[in-house]
């Protein structure tokens, strides 16, 4: 991954690669899932600390998968 969010299909593709569903992504990004759904569908797009997490995790997928199990 990149680490580029153009379009919400970037967004999809990142939740994808970390192998997570909506709910397990949103929870590990600390987000709700209705702002990840309209992230997805281009209704909105991540700004600032999001922005700067989402790169985060396309760069350390593993970073996201220890903070959906912390998250439990």
């Amino acid at each position: 991954m990149e680490g580029r969010f153009e379009s919400g299909s970037d967004i999809a593709a990142l939740r994808g690669f970390v192998g997570m569903t909506q709910v397990q992504f949103s929870r590990a990004m600390g987000i709700s899932v209705h702002t990840l759904r309209n992230w997805e569908q281009g209704r909105r797009k991540p700004e600032g600390p999001a922005l700067a997490l989402l790169r985060i995790a396309a760069r350390h997928p593993r970073l996201i998968r220890e903070n959906l199990e912390a998250a439990a």
